[in-house]
């Protein structure tokens, strides 16, 4: 009988968290949406009533854009308290080049509790950096900026000369060219030193092992996929990068996803879809746990409409598009 109450009590409290979260999601998503309108105060609004929804309780990064609304609003009492709260309470934000650079947080410099601000948030960055290997991060950083330097250019070539353009095609295959030296590069990192944490090498250093690998051969991600789940299990890797790792491979081995963050793209229309995914009635709950925002929010990158009983009834031809049957 105690077993039962248990049972029933963890699902009552699954199912209690489970809507805390779609109601938190919901608020802050309404939050950003008044922010781009550039109704600030009722931005900043939505983003308390969204940590309140969780016991006053939310991520970093809400927590920030919080303190931009705030800021924006002219409430700068709000938004200082926003600020000290991520840089003393949850002492993990360290990101002394944004907020310094931040013209949302302007209006706040002159006064006096910028610099208190300012001089937490560089303890908490020296904190992070005391065991930094700067030459290994250094080297991250420029593979980074090559990994990224001519995807930035895909969308305006394909705009200005067409998606299967000779010159797209010359674009994509100097992005291999620098994608296997980059592979090259990582993959002697990875093998002699294993995956390193920020810690080591610093959030971009961190997260540039994980697109490189991301952007690699399937037979490179089967081989390097659990060490980054060991990774993550350890604190070394980000949960959410993870994930869409997890899907790619899923995808590449012939199976549905699980997190909903490939996007496919139909080769006559061009029109972007979402890749087979598994169970999509709970894809929100998953993506959540590891740390994603509401697919819909995501997908609307691509001019999706996140219908879920459309889907559904879509996935067979979406599967048949994808095995090359359509």
């Amino acid at each position: 009988m105690r077993a039962s109450f248990v049972l029933v009590f963890a699902w009552i409290g699954s199912l209690a968290f489970g809507q805390d979260q779609a109601r938190y999601d919901s608020l802050i998503n309404e939050a950003h949406a008044r922010y781009e309108a550039k109704d600030f105060a009722a931005s900043a609004k939505f983003y308390s009533s969204a940590f309140e929804s969780l016991g006053w309780s939310g991520s970093i990064l809400d927590r920030y854009n919080a303190a931009c609304a705030w800021a924006l609003a002219n409430v700068p009492d709000s938004a200082f308290s926003e600020l000290f709260h991520i840089a003393v309470r949850m002492t993990d934000f360290q990101d002394l080049d944004l907020i310094t650079r931040d013209t949302d947080l302007v209006s706040l410099h002159a006064d006096p509790r910028w610099d208190r601000v300012i001089t937490e948030v560089k303890a908490n960055k020296d904190l992070a950096e005391a065991n930094l290997d700067r030459p290994l991060a250094h080297t991250l950083d420029s593979i980074l900026d090559e990994d990224q330097r001519y995807r930035r250019q895909t969308d305006e070539v394909e705009k200005q000369y067409g998606r299967d353009s000779e010159e797209m095609k010359t674009l994509w295959r100097t992005i291999g060219r620098v994608d296997s030296t980059n592979l090259a590069l990582v993959s002697k990192i990875l093998n002699e030193r294993g995956w390193l944490g920020p810690d080591i090498i610093g959030q971009n250093g961190n997260a540039t092992l994980f697109l490189v690998i991301q952007h690699a051969d399937i037979a490179t991600q089967e081989r390097y996929l659990p060490m980054m789940r060991e990774a993550v299990a350890k604190g070394d890797a980000n949960s959410a990068d993870l994930a869409l790792l997890e899907d790619r491979v899923a995808l590449r081995q012939g199976k549905r996803q699980t997190y909903g963050s490939q996007i496919g793209r139909d080769k006559d229309t061009g029109e972007y879809y979402v890749s087979p995914l598994e169970d999509p009635d709970h894809v929100d709950e998953r993506r959540a746990s590891v740390g994603l925002g509401p697919l819909a929010d995501y997908v609307s990158h691509w001019d999706i409409i996140w219908d879920v009983g459309a889907y559904k009834a879509d996935l067979p031809a979406i599967e048949a598009k994808e095995r090359g049957e359509e």
